[in-house]
This record gives structure tokens, sequence and C-alpha cells, in this order.
């Protein structure tokens, strides 16, 4: 079964349009990113976690930008000099007459790593794994959901409720129901409550991809990508992910741009990763989030942090983590039918 994804000759052809009235900075000089994978084949969509000090790269590898092809399995490698060197490959799922993508990580309250990896071939699941070391994963759920998600996105803690994701579900196509909502567990992951937030959407209403963080005393900052023109959402909750409200942000040198935050602990500064697409640059915003839990039109400039090949859909998925006071962001680029998977090392921002 091959699954190809229909926005991409879209997408192609407004590229240049994103983003209208937004600096384009120069990237000149950047730090040139850290190689994690260069095998021949499609290495793409990367995830990367932090356990303690030992960075964990997960990626998955195929003949093309296509999620369904059996061909397609999920790897991992790990690393404990902050990137320079990375282990030997090691499999993570490769589940025969299937192709399979990891799609959102985190930690769970032990402080192992969980992987949400999609399986997609005569059927549609979203799988769970934990893994200590980086190495060796197991399988923990495959949630039976009455919303059948796209994607799971990235895991993270919320006071009083436990571990929560959020999702998107409906397709690429403009007569699609597309929704978004959350999944809760309260049990580390074993099982989980799906609650849909928004559904009926336009694909130009569609959050999709997001990313979130919570900042303390029920509030829940989250970013999500956006597939039609216009600029990221930003969705904010203020009671532990009950209600939430979504707006567009002024963030629009963007095209098909997955984001990925980190909130600094010591500086309370947040970190808003995305690759900006066709014009091939790893961006990132920095902002106290306070400036724009209620206000999302005031996110600050981008700077570019990195670049990769300027192929509208060979590169690209920022996904990041942080150890200590540094932050650790993975892409993939290239062109097809070979692309790697890079991991650009950046001093975390210093208070402002």
């Amino acid at each position: 079964m091959r699954i190809t994804l229909p926005y991409i000759a879209l997408l192609a052809s407004t590229v240049t349009s994103f983003g209208a009235g937004e600096p384009v900075n120069s990237p000149d000089a950047l730090a040139k990113p850290q190689v994690v994978q260069e095998a021949s084949g499609y290495n793409s969509w990367p995830m990367i976690q932090a356990i303690g000090k030992k960075l964990v790269c997960v990626y998955s590898r195929g003949t093309a930008h296509t999620i369904g092809e059996d061909a397609r399995a999920v790897y991992a490698r790990t690393s404990t000099d902050g990137g320079k060197t990375w282990m030997a490959e090691t499999m993570v799922a490769n589940t025969p007459g299937y192709g399979e993508v990891e799609v959102g990580k985190g930690l769970d309250s032990s402080g192992a790593m969980l992987l949400w990896v999609r399986r997609v071939g005569r059927e549609w699941h979203h799988d769970l794994y934990r893994t200590t070391d980086g190495v060796t994963f197991t399988l923990v759920a495959t949630p039976k959901l009455a919303v059948k998600p796209v994607q799971i996105t990235d895991v993270f803690a919320v006071p009083t409720v436990g571990l929560m994701a959020l999702w998107f579900a409906g397709g690429y196509g403009d007569g699609a129901d597309h929704s978004w909502g959350k999944l809760t567990s309260s049990d580390n992951g074993a099982t989980w409550v799906q609650t849909p937030i928004e559904s009926g959407l336009t694909k130009a209403q569609w959050p999709t991809e997001p990313a979130a963080v919570h900042l303390g005393d029920g509030r829940i900052l989250a970013v999500g990508r956006i597939e039609v023109g216009g600029a990221q959402f930003q969705m904010v909750s203020t009671d532990y992910g009950k209600t939430w409200t979504r707006a567009q942000t002024n963030i629009g040198d963007v095209a098909a741009s997955t984001p990925s935050l980190i909130l600094d602990a010591k500086t309370g500064l947040l970190s808003n990763y995305y690759y900006h697409r066709g014009a091939g640059v790893l961006r990132r915003r920095v902002v106290d989030p306070e400036r724009v839990f209620r206000y999302p039109l005031n996110w600050p400039v981008s700077e570019p942090v990195a670049e990769g090949s300027k192929i509208t859909f060979d590169a690209g998925n920022a996904n990041a983590t942080a150890i200590g006071a540094t932050h650790y962001v993975s892409f993939y680029s290239g062109k097809a039918p070979d692309t790697g998977v890079l991991v650009s090392v950046l001093p975390a921002p210093s208070a402002r």
C-alpha cells in the first residue's frame, strides 16, 4: 500500500507566497548541523529526545515521501557526547505489510522515553513504545480511538491530569472533516482517553502537527502548523486542557512548517523551532510566554539557526529537546530518493 501526500503539488506552487511581510534573514555563517544518518534512502521526519544526558534520535526510512510503503521502518541512534558521534542504528518497528513513522515523543513520569509510531497498511494504527536506553523499545499500548488521528504528537506532563498528547484528524483534501483534540493518560501511558476539541473545521482552520507545553497553573500553550497559507496557529488553555481557544499568530515565514517548543525552566523563555520549507531555513522564535499567551500576534521576529535543502518536501519537520543549557533540533534534508537526518546544536537563549 502506497500513500502519498496529495497537498504536495499545492504547496510546491504556493510556497513563495508563505510568510508575506515577514523579514527574510540571511542564514550566513550558521553552524553546520551534525549528521545522524545518511544511509541510502528517504531518511525522514525525525524525533529527538533527551533521556538524562543521552540523546535519542528516532527516524524512519523508506524509498520516497510516502508513509504506507512496506519498506518504511523506524530506527534509532543514540549519542552520549552531545550529538558529535552516534551509536549504531537499531530497529524500533518494522511490521510486515505496514509502513511505520514516528510521530510523537516525550517522557513518562519515571523519565523513560515514550514514542508514538503511526503504522499504516491494511489498517491505520498508533503504537506507543517505551525505552529507557534508546536502544530497546517495548510496545506499551495500541489504543482504540473513536476518531482516527492522522497523527498523535508529542507527549507532555500536565499536573492533576497526567500525560497529555494532542492529535489531529481528517484529510488533506478540502472536503474532509478536519478536527483536533487531546489524549490523556493517568497510568503512565498504558491507557488513553480521547477528547475532541474542535471538529467540522475547514482545511484553512485546521491546526496540524501541534506542539505544546504546560506553563504552570493549568495554563497550556500549543502551536500548530497550517496547511493553507497564512500563519501558524496558537491554541491555549487555562484549565489544564479542559477548554481551549485557537487563533492564528503572526508567524508567517512558514510552509507546512512543523513547530517544536522548548520551555526553559531557568529563564522561563519559550523557543519555537520550525523548518521554513522552500526557503530551506531552520528558524527559531524566542519569547516570554506571557507576551503571547493572550496575544498571539505578539511573537517576535524569527532568527535563522541552520540551513537545509530548499526542496519543498524533501526537508523539514523540526523536533527539539534540551540538555541543560543546550538545545538539540532534528530535521531532515536532501533530495529524493536520498535524504539524511541532521541535528542542530544551539545554546539555549539567555534571559532578555
